[in-house]
């Protein structure tokens, strides 16, 4: 600690690397006074003018601003308000044209300036002792008060901290050719740039306050000396001229010997800075209540009639400055914010002055290079031999062309401090500083996208994990509330046997509706449970039920009427013998007749109650068939004799039992009968109707037997149908002659035949029950299966 305060004494200073010594130019504005200019006709204030966000707006268009008063307001650490520079009207807000090398805008206010330079109210302090440090450093965050030095950080930030501060280093080096703004403010108000220095010193309580200068300002070194003659903490450092001395890790090397690590801030160090400027701007916020509302300003150039410092206003356009210091434009007109190596250049002449502008240049044209044209670098070494900051120049220009922004910060980027003195001596005529200040802000942006993706995911989570918390709690209730209800339930009163009620109908609302859902998804429509069944499909299923009991009875009943008839037919007339041609026609219609009655009796309805259907038709055709026969045969043979049956026949053929009467016993039978002429006709015409019915029936009988098995009779009705049903083109006696024939043909008796199809009939329909019944019953089986199983659960 001692020996560099020696070594501050005895004048001998550290050296820092690189570093150039570019022309001073100073001459042209370091002789005159600082001027105060007429209020300009509009001012133009950018809401944002430091490091970090802008502040909320307070005011709005159409109102009435003091000199003074805030037009925003600081909401955060990183924020700072804006004020009025001078009393008027808001006559816009909207985005505007900024200082940055980009040429961006953002969202300024619009002053029209009144004349009148009203203050707002204001309450001066004589003694900043009798302020705390919290109240000090509110006064200085509500002033607006940024590094004033070209960096803008908010110096309420710096002030605040609470370790243990070595070196307080003032800056007050103005290294950079042409700028003297920083030397005229020392010569005109060395004391109150001392009294920010004391309020510097009642905040940091530092050890040690280092105060550099460089040699070539000698009247403002002599200024701050006499200022600071008795104030014992003070050292006044005069350094040697060298670009960028002023550089904050530069200045701390130069004064400490102290070499700042890459990516560590001098406070870790136990070092703040601060300009010489910001020293002013605090004496002024905290002694007169004077926030940050102008500035000393450079404005330097050979294009400039009367170069001089002037005191600005800030939002003052960058226009109205160039005119009252004689600007005199060229075709060219190149205008530079900022000195010769660390400026840029400007887009518009409507471009705002704010709070780190210090210089303003405008050279001619014959300083401004004709054709700068960049070419391939020849790896001279130059810019690296010279850069402050000991970084590689060439590589970082190479990596910022190929947008490789990890091998740039693995370069160090960040640590360049833009002095241009890389860019000042490439015999290439690259401006590398333009590819620096590019990649660093595309960088600055992909971080914040970062950022912002960081934050998104942080949010995404919260929402996830609240949404999770939420499930489990609805979960929770449910749950509670179910038990809640089952053990109500299970109390013995009327209520827990409602609810339980309810719940069952519930349930079998919800197994009726999955039962109806299997079937018609499966197609099983016609199998459908009875307790889930509806109206229409139960009626349907009693219908057939019904209808097959109904077809069993009137077989049985016919079958049974068949029988008495041929019984009482035998025991009324022994001794008549019937031919074979008419004998099966007679119990045929006999039988047909006996089976209509019993059905009617079945159905319990007579004749005359409904309309004939098609076996009540064919019934009748047989009854007329029948009486045309019996008409016939009485008419041919008009006194029948009983004929034995060992007598032989007219024909004097031996006799045959009926059973075994065949078709040529029939014929000729028939043809021995003496008959007369009408008669005969008659005669002929059963004969042709009998061959035509054997023929059919033949054929019909081939037929059956080539293919499949007899269909399956799903009624009574359809047997009989098909039993009796007339050959296309026949009339009445056609179709008896045809059954006739038919059962004589098939040489069976046809009450057997009609025995056997009633018999097949019947079991095939009490088959088609029992199969129906077992299907009912697997199905109600299964659902109980699904009702027991569901009430387990529930109990559960």
């Amino acid at each position: 600690m001692e020996s560099v305060i020696e070594r501050i004494e005895r004048g001998h200073f550290w050296k820092f690397h690189g570093g150039i010594h570019p022309p001073e130019q100073k001459f042209l504005t370091n002789d005159k006074p600082i001027r105060h200019l007429p209020l300009p006709k509009q001012l133009i204030i950018p809401v944002r003018q430091h490091i970090g966000n802008g502040g909320e707006l307070l005011v709005a268009v159409g109102d009435k601003v003091l000199k003074g008063q805030p037009l925003t307001q600081n909401s955060a650490p990183m924020t700072l308000p804006v004020h009025a520079p001078t009393s008027g009207t808001i006559t816009d807000i909207k985005d505007s044209v900024v200082a940055h090398p980009s040429g961006l805008s953002e969202l300024c206010v619009f002053i029209a300036p009144d004349g009148e330079d009203r203050w707002r109210e204001r309450q001066v302090c004589d003694d900043f002792h009798e302020l705390s440090r919290q109240e000090i450093v509110k006064k200085i965050a509500r002033a607006g008060i940024a590094g004033m030095g070209g960096a803008g950080f908010p110096t309420h930030i710096k002030v605040n901290n609470k370790p243990e501060i070595n070196y307080l280093i003032i800056n007050a080096a103005e290294c950079e050719p042409y700028i003297t703004a920083d030397d005229l403010l020392i010569r005109e108000h060395s004391e109150a740039i001392v009294d920010g220095i004391k309020i510097l010193d009642h905040l940091l309580l530092p050890a040690f306050i280092l105060i550099g200068i460089e040699d070539n300002k000698p009247e403002a070194i002599e200024a701050l000396r006499q200022a600071t003659k008795n104030y014992d903490k003070v050292k006044l450092c005069v350094i040697p001229t060298k670009y960028p001395a002023g550089g904050e890790k530069q200045l701390i090397k130069v004064l400490t010997g102290q070499e700042v690590p890459s990516g560590i801030l001098p406070i870790s160090l136990g070092i703040v800075m601060q300009n010489i400027a910001t020293c002013f701007a605090i004496a002024e916020a905290v002694l007169n209540d004077t926030p940050l509302i102008r500035r000393v300003v450079t404005v330097s150039g050979r294009a400039l009639s009367k170069p001089r410092n002037v005191w600005a206003l800030l939002g003052t356009p960058v226009e109205y400055l160039l005119e009252q210091c004689g600007y005199q434009g060229g075709k060219r007109r190149h205008l530079i914010m900022g000195g010769p190596m660390m400026g840029f250049s400007l887009p518009s002449t409507q471009v705002p002055i704010v709070k780190i502008t210090n210089c303003l240049l405008a050279p001619e044209e014959s300083e401004i290079p004709a054709d700068n044209k960049e070419v391939e670098c020849i790896r001279c070494g130059q810019c690296a031999e010279v850069c402050p900051s000991q970084l590689l120049p060439q590589e970082l220009q190479w990596s910022a062309k190929a947008k490789d922004y990890p091998q740039l910060q693995k370069l160090n980027l960040f640590d360049c401090i833009d002095c241009g003195a890389c860019a000042y001596v490439c015999p290439s005529q690259i401006p590398l500083v333009q590819y620096y200040r590019v990649a660093k802000a595309e960088i600055r942006q992909l971080q914040v996208q970062e950022l912002k993706a960081e934050k998104a995911k942080d949010r995404f989570e919260a929402r996830k994990a609240r949404l999770e918390r939420e499930k489990k709690a609805r979960e929770e209730k449910h749950k509670k509330a179910a038990e809640a209800r089952r053990a109500a339930m299970n109390k013995p009163t009327e209520e827990a046997q409602s609810a339980k009620s309810a719940v069952a109908a519930a349930l079998a609302r919800v197994k009726a509706k999955k039962a109806q859902a299997g079937n018609e998804a499966t197609g099983k429509s016609d199998e459908v449970n009875t307790n889930t069944a509806t109206p229409a499909v139960s009626s349907q299923v009693a219908e057939q039920k019904s209808q097959v009991a109904a077809a069993i009875a009137r077989a049985k009943a016919k079958k049974q009427a068949a029988k008495a008839e041929q019984k009482q037919e035998q025991e009324q007339a022994p001794e008549q013998v019937l031919t074979p041609a008419t004998e099966p026609a007679k119990e045929k219609a006999e039988r047909q007749s006996q089976a209509e009655a019993s059905e009617e009796r079945d159905n319990g309805e007579s004749a005359e109650d409904k309309p004939l259907d098609k076996k009540q038709k064919i019934a009748a055709a047989i009854a007329r068939a029948k009486a045309k026969k019996l008409s016939a045969q009485k008419s041919a043979e008009p006194a029948p004799e009983p004929i034995d049956a060992s007598t032989p026949s007219d024909l004097g053929q031996p006799p045959k039992e009926p059973a075994k009467t065949t078709d040529a016993a029939v014929d000729s039978a028939q043809a021995s009968e003496p008959v007369d002429s009408a008669g005969s006709s008659k005669q002929d015409k059963i004969q042709a109707a009998v061959a035509k019915a054997k023929e059919k029936a033949r054929a019909k009988a081939k037929a059956k037997a080539k293919s499949a098995p007899e269909a399956e009779v799903g009624s009574d009705e359809q047997n009989l149908d098909s039993e009796t049903e007339q050959a296309p083109g026949t009339s009445d006696g056609e179709a008896a002659e045809q059954q006739e024939s038919s059962t004589v043909d098939s040489g069976q008796a046809p009450q057997d035949e009609k025995a056997q199809r009633i018999a097949a009939a019947v079991s095939k329909a009490k088959a088609k029950a029992k199969a129906k019944a077992e299907a009912k019953a697997k199905e109600k089986a299964k659902a109980a299966a699904e009702a027991k199983e569901q009430q387990h659960l529930e109990s559960e």
